[in-house]
């Protein structure tokens, strides 16, 4: 399973749909996650690929994190995974 395919799982599960209803521009929001789905989202991230996710849920836009979209959430995850393999 690759990066992308894991973290739109974990997000399909956080906003309780199939995958197959998740696409790449959507947002959280567009998705119904909320902040606390957003913060559980971040710890299964995390677990699943035993990462440190640079994200404050209380200050969200000083984050370095990008999660304006799906998309920006696997190319912040596969940025991570990557740096922690090197």
């Amino acid at each position: 399973m690759t990066v992308r395919d894991k973290v739109i799982e974990i997000i399909a599960e956080q906003a309780v749909l199939d995958v197959s209803d998740i696409s790449l521009d959507q947002s959280l929001a567009d998705l119904g996650i909320d902040s606390l789905g957003l913060v559980e989202s971040i710890f299964a991230i995390e677990e699943a690929f035993d990462i440190q996710v640079p994200f404050n849920a209380n200050e969200p836009e000083k984050s370095d994190f990008d999660i304006s979209s799906v998309q920006a959430i696997v190319s912040a995850v596969e940025g991570l995974v990557a740096d922690q393999q090197s």
